[in-house]
Parts: C-alpha cells; sequence; structure tokens
C-alpha cells in the first residue's frame, strides 16, 4: 500500500472543484441547478478522478469505509428525519404579535435539536408565513427564523443538524453534544431577545387595517400526522442507543452485515412506517415530494467522494497547517461553513484536529476544546449565508412563494448575519474560547 503522506495536492481539485460548484451554481446557473440530475452528473463526473486514483494507489479500501460507514447512514438518517417530519401537518393562522412570532420561534429553537434543522424549518415555515400573511413587514422574521431554528437550534444532539451527526459517526457520544448546552442557551436567548425587540419595532409600524384584518382572520392551530411522532420517537432512540456503545456486536469486525448497520435497518423502518400510517392528504398539505432529498443524496455522493483523500491529507499536514488554539478552529471552521457547506467543513477541520498532539481530554480521539469549537462554528455559522446549510435556500424559498421579499445573496449577509449574527457569534468566542 502507498504511504498516503505522498498523496499530492491535486487529489484535492476534484473536492474545491465540488465545493465551488454548490457555491456558485445557484447564483450564476439557477435553472439548471434546480435539476437534480445535473447534480448528480456533476458529483459522478468529480468522483471518477479520485475513484481511480485511490484504486491505482491500493487505498480504495478507506473510500469505500468512507462511503458506506459515513454517507449511507448520514443519507438514510437525513431521509428518515425528511420523511417523518413530512408526515406532520401543522396548520392555523394565529394573532401576529411580537410574543406570538417569538414563541414561534423559540419553540423551533427547541425542536431543532429534537427533529434535525430541517425538520423543525419545514415543520414551521409555512404556520409562520400564514400566521404574518396580513403584515407588511415580515422579511425579519423569515430572517431570524433562519439562523435560530434552520441553524443554531440544531446543536444539542446529533439530529440537529448534518456536521454534528457526522462528528458523532466520527465517535463522539450522542449525550455529548448536550454538554454545548450553554451555548445554545446564550445564542438562544440572545437571538429571540433581539428578534422581540425588532419584531415590536415593525409590529408599531404596521397599518392598523393590516393589523385588524390578522385579527379577523384567525383559525386555530391544528396538527396532523401525529401517528408520526411514534415514528421521530424512533428515529431518535435508534439514533442513541442502537450503537457499538449499548450493542457490542454492531462494532465486530467481521459481523453480519444486518448486525452493522442495524440503526439504519431501524431506520429505514422508520421511513416505511411512516409512509404506510400516514394519510396521503397530510403530505399534500405540506406540499411533500423526493426532490430536497434526492438533492442532498445527489449532492453529497460527490462530496463524500471527493474528500476521502482531502481528509486524509489534512490529517497529515495538520501540524504544519499553523492550527493549534481554539479560536482559530472555531473561525476557521466557521468562514467555510458559512461559504461552503458545513458537514464536509467540520469532517476537514476534524481531520486537522486528528493530527494534532492528543491532549486530554479527547472525545472521538481529538482534543475535547477543539471539537466544541468545530461543532458549534459548524453550525452557527452556517446561518451567516444561504448556502451555509441546507434548509436556508429551502425556507427562502418558501418565503419567496408566499410573497415575502427576501434579500438576494449578499444583501443578506450586508443587512443581516454580518451585522446581527456575526457580533453574536464573536461574542460566543470570547466567552468560551478566549
Amino acid at each position: 500500500m502507498q504511504n498516503i503522506e505522498t498523496i499530492p495536492v491535486w487529489i484535492l481539485i476534484p473536492f474545491a472543484v465540488q465545493l465551488l460548484v454548490i457555491a456558485l451554481a445557484p447564483l450564476f446557473a439557477e435553472r439548471r441547478w434546480e435539476n437534480n440530475r445535473n447534480k448528480l452528473i456533476v458529483s459522478l463526473a468529480l468522483s471518477v478522478p479520485i475513484v481511480i486514483f485511490m484504486f491505482l494507489n491500493r487505498i480504495i479500501e478507506q473510500l469505500a469505509h468512507q462511503m458506506l460507514f459515513d454517507y449511507l447512514p448520514f443519507i438514510i438518517l437525513l431521509g428518515a428525519l425528511f420523511v417523518v417530519t413530512g408526515g406532520i401537518h401543522l396548520q392555523g393562522d394565529i394573532l401576529a404579535r411580537p410574543g406570538v412570532n417569538t414563541l414561534f420561534l423559540a419553540i423551533g429553537y427547541v425542536l431543532a435539536s429534537i427533529m434535525g434543522t430541517t425538520g423543525a424549518a419545514m415543520l414551521l415555515i409555512r404556520p409562520v408565513l400564514k400566521t404574518n400573511d396580513q403584515r407588511k413587514f415580515k422579511t425579519h422574521t423569515v430572517l431570524f427564523f433562519i439562523a435560530a431554528v434552520a441553524n443554531c437550534g440544531g446543536l444539542l444532539t446529533p439530529l440537529g443538524d448534518p456536521p454534528l451527526f457526522l462528528l458523532y459517526l466520527r465517535g463522539a457520544d450522542f449525550t455529548w453534544f448536550l454538554n454545548l448546552l450553554p451555548e445554545w442557551l446564550l445564542i438562544g436567548v440572545i437571538l429571540l431577545g433581539v428578534y422581540y425587540a425588532v419584531e415590536s419595532y415593525f409590529f408599531r409600524k404596521e397599518a392598523w387595517q393590516n393589523i385588524s384584518a390578522d385579527m379577523r382572520e384567525k383559525v386555530p392551530l391544528r396538527l396532523s400526522g401525529n401517528v408520526n411522532f411514534i415514528f421521530l420517537l424512533g428515529v431518535v432512540l435508534s439514533v442513541a442507543f442502537v450503537n457499538a456503545t449499548y450493542i457490542p456486536a454492531m462494532g465486530d469486525e467481521h459481523a453480519p452485515v444486518w448486525i452493522k448497520f442495524l440503526r439504519e435497518i431501524a431506520l429505514l423502518a422508520m421511513i416505511a412506517a411512516s409512509l404506510i400510517f400516514t394519510k396521503k392528504k397530510v403530505r399534500r398539505a405540506n406540499k411533500f415530494t423526493w426532490s430536497p432529498i434526492l438533492e442532498v443524496a445527489a449532492v453529497f455522493l460527490g462530496i463524500f467522494v471527493t474528500m476521502t483523500p482531502a481528509l486524509i491529507f489534512l490529517n497529515q499536514h495538520a501540524a504544519s497547517m499553523g492550527l493549534h488554539a481554539p479560536w482559530q478552529f472555531y473561525y476557521a471552521t466557521g468562514v467555510l461553513s458559512s461559504f461552503l457547506d458545513n458537514a464536509p467543513t467540520a469532517l476537514a477541520f476534524y481531520s486537522v484536529a486528528q493530527g494534532l498532539p492528543a491532549v486530554p481530554p479527547l472525545v472521538a480521539g481529538v482534543p475535547e476544546i477543539l471539537l466544541k469549537a468545530i461543532s458549534l462554528s459548524a453550525v452557527f455559522f452556517g446561518a451567516m449565508t444561504y448556502i451555509g446549510n441546507g434548509p436556508n435556500f429551502m425556507v427562502k424559498a418558501i418565503a419567496e412563494e408566499n410573497g415575502v421579499k427576501m434579500p438576494g445573496f449578499f444583501a443578506y449577509m450586508l443587512k443581516f448575519s454580518l451585522i446581527v449574527l456575526l457580533p453574536v457569534y464573536i461574542l460566543v468566542q470570547l466567552i468560551f474560547f478566549p
């Protein structure tokens, strides 16, 4: 076998191109990029040189391990959350008051760690928009919704956000992420507090006819598809307890395939049960289609293949990169998570941390303080742009479908994330990673 230290720098090019396409295609080739077939073609085309290189250099086993034990569980978990939460529909139209809207965001902030940022965002965004339908000023509500529900709220469990699940697969315990509760609380209190102040300001600017229309057109909130809460609990329990910690046979190298992938089998069972027992009209009300999860599967196929040699390279050259302090990992992960997808970014800097001296206490084989910095930054900074995390663009698209005028890519940063989110994230660094 070739020494993996001899992997050339040029083999990182497909990974860089894959990430650049994800970042730039929605801006410059939006219509073509909307087609999932084109996403798959790009992923496959960029994967070919990686597969050939790793095969010729007899390190194809590492790629196979990456795809079987990272990509496959990753897609199945996202699929389970997508299908199960897609079977829960919340409808209604209540008074759009600052307290009510703040409560909506607070509930979504909590749910994000339970059903994932995508699940919580898709469950609540339409009721939030319906509630604020009569209001003139509502763009700010969607912006804070993206930050709180589609990103920052998903910090406390591996279910919350894709980068956390990938770190969980690398060895971080399910309950370890609860150690991030102080940071989660701080960000939540600040975001919700700032939103309440901004929302109160805009509420006072609303014309009386808008407020009176909102008072007349009330419809009580109602949940349907409640059986899916049972399946959602099944997803949570499967991720938390169906692993090698509680079932040692799953970690046995010679275990049967069905034992090694017992968690994924359980998640597939939750998907099947949700599809069988959810009434079709509930999914129709949610405008449920398979397109979003197929998009994720197509895009991340290329990401996981092309990043395999990149992760090896980063691990071997970690000491020469000049990263060692937690605050450095925090900002380095944050910058890339803002403009690239936060899941591969988290794995990239995890690999860098692996290559540094092992300073106890260790979690998943790296210093705990570095894993905290990577986890926090990947989740929080995913809200800095529309492309930082998958749900961001989905929420934006749904809002625009409902007549909300959303800022463009750069306006989002200039008018919101740089002036509202970045100061809060800097405060987190100063307090927890001085």
